[in-house]
Order: C-alpha cells, then sequence, then structure tokens
C-alpha cells in the first residue's frame, strides 16, 4: 500500500508517517519504481502498538529506543522485555494515582450534591485540602494548624 492508503487506514497524517520514519519509529518502506513508498500491510500492527504505547503515557524517545531495539530482532527480545516490563510498572503506579483521584472525586460530588440537596455536611469536608485524599503530597493526616494525626506534635523534632 502507499503512504496514502497507509494514512488512511492508520488513522496518522502522510506527514506524521514520514516523521516516524525520519525519526526511527517506522522502518525504511519498500519504494516502487516510481520511488514511492510502498508499506507492507503488518506496519498497521506496529503503528497499533506505537499508539498503544502513546496512549499509556510512554514517551517518544523511549518509543525510538524500542523500535530501534526491535530493529535487532531476537538479539533484543530480553531489552524490549525489560523496557516494557519498567513501563508497565510505570502505567500500573499511574493507574492507582488515578483511581485514589476517582475516589476523591467521587466523594466530592456526593458531598456536592448533599449539599445542594440542603443536607448537613460536617464542615471539615467543606474544603478538599483538609480531607486525606485532598491534601497535598507530604500534608497527608495534618490539619490545618499544622499538627499531624496519630498523636503527634506540632514541632515534629518533639
Amino acid at each position: 500500500m502507499r503512504i496514502g492508503d497507509l494514512a488512511e487506514k492508520s488513522g496518522l497524517s502522510t506527514d506524521t508517517l514520514r516523521y516516524y520514519e525520519k525519526i526511527g519509529l517506522l522502518p525504511k518502506p519498500l519504494r516502487d519504481a516510481g520511488g514511492r513508498r510502498v508499506y507492507d500491510e503488518t506496519i498497521l500492527r506496529w503503528i497499533d502498538f506505537l499508539a498503544r504505547l502513546k496512549s499509556t503515557g510512554m514517551g517518544i524517545s523511549k518509543r525510538q529506543q524500542y523500535a530501534e531495539l526491535r530493529t535487532k530482532g531476537a538479539a533484543s527480545l530480553k531489552a524490549r522485555r525489560t523496557m516494557l516490563e519498567e513501563h508497565r510498572r510505570k502505567v500500573s503506579e499511574d493507574m492507582a494515582a488515578l483511581t485514589e483521584m476517582l475516589t476523591v472525586l467521587d466523594e466530592k460530588i456526593d458531598l456536592y450534591k448533599k449539599m445542594e440537596a440542603g443536607e448537613t455536611v460536617d464542615p471539615a469536608f467543606d474544603n478538599c485540602a483538609r480531607t486525606e485524599h485532598g491534601a497535598p503530597p507530604g500534608l497527608k493526616g495534618r490539619t490545618d494548624d499544622n499538627r499531624t494525626g496519630e498523636g503527634s506534635h506540632a514541632d515534629p523534632e518533639t
């Protein structure tokens, strides 16, 4: 297939495909007698995989590293597996953080629904910064007067 066909099937523009080829994300395609790019159908699976890596937050430089390793064939299997395992750990951590934030958002939405319905709510929940989930990193468990929870004192040195 030619670059226009690949663009249509992949959802990428021809400019993007040329750029990906230039930076090594896509292998250099064969050329026909007129010098036009000719792609095999299997390139679609590779483009789909690159898109999935991108959607999980893998940056372009890491995708380039992976593409370079891929060109080495079986000799790079362990390195590619290791790279994907490391990225999987990051994706898992990101998902856990997002799941926690969904819980925070759900709690806040429920709070607003209660307040809109005229229900009495604990005033401490009126400000997300005072909740365990909403506290900035390093401040979890602390109250507005800078004391920490669990029987700690205001002065962390005592």
